[in-house]
């Protein structure tokens, strides 16, 4: 079958990348073939215009589809590739990526993500959308 972790498995990976820890982020829901990430709009994150940086949300992006596709086959996943639309500027407090599997073959996933950002109120906004490749290794 499979040897998908379980939710505290997962942020225990998370934790163990020094890039994700540098951003922090965090993994808030993993399972079924989903997967959320989180992480505080910081003004060292932000580009020239003040914006969350498109680096920040493709970072969000690769992950979050590779955690998806982890909670249906397991750990052992390369990111074979992905696209990322940037559908308009990231601004709020908060950035929250959830991801969810569209198909899981023998050695691929394809997953799909949606990006939004949260404001002080609560309120989301779609800023951009992914879809990417997992390679299981």
């Amino acid at each position: 079958m499979t040897d998908a972790p379980d939710l505290a498995r997962a942020q225990e990976v998370l934790a163990s990348q020094p890039f994700s820890a540098l951003l922090g982020a965090r993994l808030t829901a993993f399972g079924g073939g989903e997967a959320q990430l989180e992480l505080d709009i910081r003004d060292n994150l932000r580009q020239q215009n003040g914006f969350l940086h498109g680096g920040v949300l493709a970072y969000a992006a690769d992950n979050t589809l590779t955690f998806a596709a982890a909670a249906v086959t397991g750990t052992r996943l390369l990111t074979a590739g992905f696209t990322i639309d940037y559908l308009r500027p990231a601004e709020g407090e908060l950035l929250r990526a959830h991801a969810q599997v569209v198909r899981s073959g023998r050695s691929r996933v394809v997953c799909r993500c949606d990006l939004m950002v949260v404001d002080g109120q609560g309120a989301e906004r779609l800023c951009a959308v992914a879809q990417g490749t997992i390679s299981i290794i």
